[in-house]
């Protein structure tokens, strides 16, 4: 099935789901040698491939599978049509700078609450390295394999496949016990979450919050994939006070609470902000000394 959607307004597609991505293996986001991004989900009328590019005249989007048509149906959430980046004031020229050169970025929308938020829980307390890592394995081993022209990727696995996922699997993948509790809580609760998201922003977060083991950390992370929420600032990242800190204050030493007071200006733009701050390289931090060591026990490199 295809689609050509036209939104009146500079979308760049990589750009705006690059956040989706879960490391460079990620079996469900890959770029073609043209260009195009292609992506799977599993919807709620079934498995998807999906191809975007941007053409002059909008985005051209291909899709195979049974939620192929589904998929096409929420193609402007997806690529942000909610989002409201014309309000957004940089107010710094860091910020201004980055708003100049990143156009077309926008906050997807992808409506799948469940897989971003097993997506997040892998995240918890440890670097994305490694939780790209861990996704990639377990996708690997019980996702199924992508419809359409490009088997060789994965769909997301279901919330039942991801309560079959066998205890030394998990530990293969290098999975934390507490992030494995975790995730089998939330797809014991998957359909409940689901409609929760078709209700409201605000009930899905309170659906995220009321789970054991998600807090405002992994709820932010989830609004600023499946909900759309330009605002979602995760609080508590471990990147999050050094970067600001070194974009925007002139200085490394900020603690939690002077980072949320900082982004108090950007309502409702906060995670606007630490987007752009992330595709911006000079505003990070020089390096002064070699990456943290990997724990022995993680991906079987023990």
């Amino acid at each position: 099935m295809r689609r050509l959607w036209n939104p009146g307004y500079p979308v760049d597609v990589g750009l705006t789901l690059g956040a989706l991505r879960m490391g460079r293996g990620d079996p469900c986001h890959q770029y073609g040698p043209d260009g195009s991004l292609w992506r799977t989900a599993l919807m709620a009328t079934g498995a998807v491939t999906y191809r975007l590019r941007g053409e002059a005249g909008g985005v051209e989007a291909e899709a195979w599978g049974p939620g192929a048509d589904e998929m096409l149906s929420a193609l402007p959430e997806l690529l942000g049509c909610g989002d409201r980046p014309e309000t957004f004031r940089p107010d710094h020229p860091v910020l201004e700078a980055a708003t100049r050169r990143l156009v077309g970025l926008r906050v997807p929308r992808t409506g799948l609450l469940f897989e971003a938020l097993v997506a997040a829980i892998l995240h918890q307390k440890v670097s994305g390295r490694d939780a790209g890592a861990s996704w990639t394995m377990l996708v690997r081993g019980h996702g199924e394999p992508a419809p359409g022209p490009r088997p060789q990727m994965r769909v997301p696995p279901s919330p039942s496949d991801w309560l079959g996922v066998p205890p030394w699997d998990w530990r293969r993948a290098g999975v934390e016990p507490s992030a494995v509790r975790t995730i089998r809580l939330v797809a014991g609760r998957a359909a409940a979450l689901e409609r929760a998201a078709g209700r409201s922003t605000e009930e899905a977060y309170r659906s995220l919050m009321s789970m054991p083991g998600v807090g405002r950390w992994t709820a932010a992370e989830v609004g600023h994939r499946a909900l759309g929420d330009a605002d979602a600032l995760p609080v508590g990242d471990y990147h999050l006070a050094t970067l600001t800190g070194w974009a925007l204050a002139g200085t490394r030493e900020l603690d939690e609470a002077q980072v949320e007071e900082l982004y108090e200006r950007w309502r409702p733009h906060r995670y606007r902000v630490m987007r752009l701050l992330e595709l911006t390289p000079s505003a990070w931090p020089p390096r002064r000394g070699p990456r943290m060591e990997r724990p022995p026990h993680r991906h079987g490199t023990a």
